[in-house]
C-alpha cells in the first residue's frame, strides 16, 4: 500500500496524482496495510528516481508513503514531519535529496528513528556534493547513505531493519537473498557458455 502524502497530519495522506512524475502511482485506496516507511523527497523532480524505493518496499509487501518536504524551502514542514512519524507508525525514514542534500540529515536531527539518506544525482557535480552531505553528519545524529541514486538499497536496507522484529518479513528478505544468489549462478553458467562457444 502507498499514500503520497501533501499534509502531514494523520487524517490525510493523499496528493492529487498527476502527471508522468506520479504514473504507476497508486491512488490512496483503503488501507489494509498500515504505513511502516516514510519517503520524503526535497523535491518532487525526485520521485523518478525515488520510486524505485517505492517499487521494492510494494514488492516486500511494507505499507509506505511519499512526501515532499524540503529542508530549505520548507523546514517547519520536514520538521514536523520527522516529530510526528513515529507516533503515526512509521519506523523508518528513507530521504532523498540532491546538491545540498541537508533533508536526511535535518529529519534525522528530530527524530529517533533510523534515516536512510539517498544522495540524488542532479548537479554538474553528478551527486557528489549530496553524497557528501549526507554522509559527513556530525557525531550523534546517524544517517545511514547509499550509493548515489541508490533507492533500491535504501529500500532493501528499511526492509532489512523492520524484518528485526518481523519474522515474516525476515523469510521474504532470505527468499529476495537465496533468488539474487541463484541468478549469479545462471549468469556465471551463460558466461562459461559463451566462453565455450568462442
Amino acid at each position: 500500500m502507498l499514500t503520497v502524502s501533501s499534509t502531514i497530519s494523520p487524517q490525510s495522506h493523499q496528493l492529487p496524482l498527476s502527471g508522468s512524475r506520479w504514473e504507476g502511482v497508486q491512488k490512496e485506496k483503503v488501507v489494509e496495510e498500515r504505513v511502516r516507511v516514510g519517503i520524503v523527497l526535497g523535491s518532487d523532480s525526485d520521485f523518478q528516481v525515488m520510486q524505485e524505493a517505492v517499487r521494492v518496499l510494494q514488492e516486500f509487501g511494507v505499507g509506505c508513503e511519499v512526501v515532499v518536504a524540503s529542508a530549505h524551502r520548507t523546514p517547519q514542514r520536514a520538521a514536523e514531519y520527522a516529530l510526528k512519524a513515529e507516533e503515526r507508525g512509521i519506523e523508518v525514514i528513507i530521504a532523498g535529496a540532491g546538491m545540498a542534500a541537508h533533508l536526511p540529515g535535518v529529519l534525522a536531527s528530530y527524530t529517533c528513528l533510523p534515516v536512510i539518506g539517498v544522495p540524488l544525482q542532479g548537479s554538474a557535480l553528478g551527486g557528489v556534493d549530496a553524497l557528501y552531505s549526507i554522509v559527513q553528519m556530525p557525531p550523534g545524529v546517524p544517517v545511514a547513505t547509499v550509493a548515489i541514486n541508490g533507492a533500491r538499497n535504501a529500500a532493501l536496507l528499511a526492509v532489512q531493519i523492520l524484518s528485526l522484529k518481523d519474522p515474516h518479513l525476515r523469510q521474504k528478505f532470505q527468499a529476495y537473498r537465496e533468488k539474487l544468489a541463484v541468478s549469479v549462478v545462471e549468469k556465471s553458467k551463460k558466461v562459461q557458455q559463451l566462453l565455450s562457444n568462442s
